[in-house]
């Protein structure tokens, strides 16, 4: 017997079992601990959380069994922990860094037990027994041990409030030689009036400038809602940061700051008991005034830029111990986008109570090879309101309101508005592009510049694709080039035909807009085509209605391994009818739905293939069946718990959820009406879910389930495959397998999951040099059990990934091992490669 014990920090998971000293059996044990959160075992559950002393979660705190410290787990950035044990007694303890361990008797029964806990930091005056090795006396760390006694006192946030709110972001971009390109690669780049375009606009390319006014309201521990009352935004606003207050505070009173849109990895506050063991403290001056206590100002230095990430300075108030003024700047390594970051804070302390936010600036910026970006945000905090009177409800997963008479706002309001001048530089700079701006909004300029876009030249013909824009109307429609229009790999031989695309947009965030495409078969002259036209008709809400109409080949296995999907035995012909519907019901709760009409037939025996490559794919003949009609309707239902958006004057900004995503598809095949030959039922649930795990990387998991549960009239072109693997390429770990080499048809429950982890240079950054190289590690896996068949496989893979610039995207390209085995195969190992280009959208890669 071998027994093997392993704790999974982020999944929040330990396991503990035996496994017969197989290979096969070893080898799953191993891939199921890896990656598989949800697996079973003979173990109960016993899970909760460890909160501080203001009940806020303690990141990363530990978890073990007294007598058995090998039974350790460690909570997620949270404070969530999750251990299997067999049932029974146990003397829990409970630890954290700069907190008092606790130790508890648990009682494990049969099923899942909860216990919370709440840590306490270690009394002030006993952290040098636990400190590095220090000086006797080190009057900057004494001052801030005084500053740590008082800092729940002293933060007002921990009161309810309502505040006015400034926000100034400005960008200067330094191109430093590069050539400026056009925004629109398909304008004609000899026309002389487009090119004096470009010049006027060269002149402000290089100064953004967003300006915010808004009312916060603010309840604790962490309940935010804003209302912008002016938006102004002038050029570009990607590379600012700090334009809401709702997803980030950078508020040090707190032991931990979770800024996930800036920082890889929590950040540990200075002012703070944990702190205190990670930062050293130096007296560097003392500031001395008539009428008041002096000021000390002290020096920031992180321990290890592993685990400390800022540095800088604090000044606080004799006596008092209140804090006046913070300037700390961020490490490079631990920042997502920039190469530097510093926050400066002044307060305002006139109450002696309390250290109230008045003023704040970042100061940030990046370098790529060519151009480099200083941004500045200015933030300025007045007329605080404590007794705010929130009615009930007030605060909810809507945390931001902008209205449309926001981004209206003239002038004379800005005026008014301002806590914070503008400067010369960007006086001027608004005064040559609003100038600027009005010569480019005059009719006969937008009908110049419409003219260029809208003429046709050999380039647009042949490569481009031509359009055509009626800026009046808000419409455009596109053409596609001759270049387009050749497929030349496809069933039945090479295909010609054009597309043609139309899209309208209305002020109020309405869309319509179509898409048709016809073509012929070189080989066989055979014409195919479809159609299929959208309208969103509710922008908020996602509510979209359409229709389409298709006469093409079809495929059985859509989704099977490329070497296969264009065999012959995999295509029919059919002549479909379908209409659509999507909306969002309640916040979170989405809904699509569709019903199809489709005409199945047997390829004619007319249709000559190409067999030249028969042999070396090993094609054959396409299915035989006699003809029928399919009646076909499905909805897919899914759910975000506490999905946080941002209310926009016709449309809604979704900024996520820490919860999971919950899905439900149904699919029924109805019989007899319109002649259906069809009759089946088809159910697949479904939980996805990517989170981060401290500094550790982000995880990202899939699982789902299915079974037909009616299958009286199923035909082959219904069934549910699990898709085989490609050769040489690695597919979507979240969604499919990478040695998997059998499509699986499957009628009956079956269990498939899916897990990868990213490191984000979290393990090989630790070596210097490899550092340098920007390569970062990647790990997961998969397993799948089809009862019906006898079939079990399960896999894991481990990789290296790089991102490079391709033009003007991020590619990123990775080459991968993968493991395999299971009941039908032997132990085998493999080499994948993938190439994934960003989304330029939601930022994110596809897995």
């Amino acid at each position: 017997m071998v027994i093997l014990s392993y704790s999974l920090m982020g999944n929040k998971a330990t396991y503990c079992f035996c496994q017969a000293q197989s290979k096969r059996n070893l080898l799953l044990g191993l891939i199921l601990l890896c990656f598989l959160p949800f697996s079973l075992f003979s173990q109960e559950i016993l899970k909760g959380k460890i909160v501080d002393e203001t009940n806020l979660g303690i990141p990363f705190a530990e978890v073990y069994v007294k007598d058995m410290p090998d039974l350790r787990v460690k909570a997620d950035i949270e404070g969530n922990y999750l251990m299997r044990l067999e049932e029974g007694e146990y003397q829990m303890v409970f630890q954290a860094m700069a907190y008092e361990p606790r130790e508890l008797f648990v009682v494990v029964r049969t099923g899942e037990n909860e216990k919370d806990i709440q840590l306490f930091p270690i009394d002030i005056n006993e952290l040098d027994e636990f400190s590095y090795a220090t000086k006797k006396t080190n009057p900057g760390r004494d001052i801030i041990k005084n500053v740590v006694e008082l800092k729940d006192q002293l933060d007002y946030n921990q009161y309810a409030h309502r505040v006015e709110v400034y926000i100034k972001a400005v960008e200067k971009i330094d191109k430093s030689g590069e050539k400026n390109k056009k925004d629109d690669d398909e304008l004609d780049p000899f026309d002389e009036e487009e090119k004096a375009r470009q010049k006027k606009l060269e002149q402000v390319a290089n100064f953004n400038l967003v300006e915010i006014e808004l009312t916060r309201n603010y309840n604790p521990p962490k309940y935010v809602k804003e209302f912008r009352n002016g938006y102004s935004k002038r050029g570009s606003d990607r590379n600012l940061y700090y334009l809401t207050t709702t997803k980030s505070t950078i508020n040090f009173f707190k032991n931990i700051l979770y800024l996930d849109d800036l920082s890889e990895s929590p950040i540990q506050s200075p002012i703070s008991t944990a702190g205190i063991l990670s930062y050293k403290y130096r007296l560097v001056e003392q500031i001395e005034y008539p009428d008041k206590p002096k000021t000390h100002k002290i020096k920031i230095i992180p321990r290890s830029s592993a685990t400390s990430t800022l540095e800088g300075y604090i000044w606080v108030q004799d006596s008092t111990w209140l804090i006046e003024r913070i300037d700390l700047t961020l490490v490079k390594g631990n920042l997502y986008i920039y190469d530097y970051f510093q926050v400066i804070q002044e307060f305002d302390i006139s109450s002696d109570s309390l250290c109230l936010l008045k003023y704040q600036e970042m100061n940030y910026g990046v370098k790529y090879k060519d151009q480099s970006s200083t941004c500045r945000t200015i933030v300025n905090y007045r007329d605080y309101n404590f007794e705010p009177n929130f009615p009930p409800k007030y605060f909810g997963n809507e945390v931001a309101v902008t209205t449309k008479e926001a981004y209206e706002r003239d002038t004379s309001y800005w005026t008014q508005s301002r806590t914070t001048p503008l400067s010369e530089e960007e006086i001027r700079y608004i005064k040559k592009r609003d100038s600027i701006e009005n010569l480019f909004t005059k009719t006969e300029y937008l009908d110049s510049v419409d003219s260029i876009f809208n003429k046709v030249t050999f380039w647009k013909v042949t490569w481009f694709g031509v359009d055509h824009r009626n800026r009046e109307k808000r419409t455009q429609w596109t053409i596609s080039s001759l270049a387009a229009m050749v497929q030349p790999i496809y069933i039945a031989g090479p295909r010609v035909g054009p597309s043609f695309d139309y899209f309208k947009k209305w002020e109020d965030e309405r869309t319509f807009d179509t898409y048709s495409t016809v073509n012929v078969g070189i080989v066989n002259g055979d014409i195919k085509g479809s159609t299929q036209v959208r309208y969103k008709y509710n922008p908020f809400n996602f509510g979209t209605i359409g229709a389409d109409f298709e006469h093409n080949f079809d495929l059985i296995r859509t989704f099977d391994a490329f070497t296969q999907v264009l065999l012959r035995e995999n295509f029919f012909e059919s002549t479909e009818i379908g209409i659509f519907h999507n909306f969002e019901i309640f916040n979170g709760l989405y809904l699509q739905s569709n019903l199809s009409l489709t005409a199945r037939r047997p390829i004619s025996d007319n249709i000559e293939f190409i067999t030249w490559l028969d042999d070396a794919v090993g094609n054959n003949e396409p299915p035989e069946f006699d003809p029928y009609n399919a009646l076909m309707a499905d909805i897919t239902l899914s759910y975000v718990p506490f999905q946080k958006y941002m209310r926009e004057p016709y449309r809604k900004v979704i900024l996520g959820s820490k919860w999971p995503t919950f899905y439900a598809y149904y699919e029924k095949g109805i019989p007899l009406l319109f002649n259906s030959k069809i009759n089946h039922d088809y159910l697949r649930l479904g939980i996805q879910q990517d989170f981060k795990i401290g500094t550790f990387g982000t995880s990202n998991y899939h699982a789902t389930s299915g079974k037909f549960l009616n299958s009286k009239e199923l035909r082959e072109i219904d069934y549910k495959f699990h898709r085989r693997s490609d050769p040489v390429w690695f597919s979507n770990p979240l969604f499919s397998f990478q040695d998997l080499d059998t499509s699986l048809p499957t009628l009956d429950w079956y269990f498939e999951a899916h897990f990868i982890h990213h490191f984000n240079g979290a393990l090989i950054n630790k070596i210097p040099f490899m550092k340098k190289t920007r390569i970062t590690t990647v790990l997961g896996g998969g397993y799948l059990n089809v009862p019906e068949h006898n079939w079990q496989h399960y896999e894991a893979f481990v990789g290296l990934e790089r991102v490079f610039k391709f033009s003007r995207r991020r590619l990123r390209i990775g080459i991968y091992g993968i493991i395999s085995d299971g009941n039908q195969i032997d132990p085998r190992a493999s080499y994948k490669v993938s190439f994934a280009l960003l989304d330029r959208r939601s930022m994110k890669f596809n897995f």
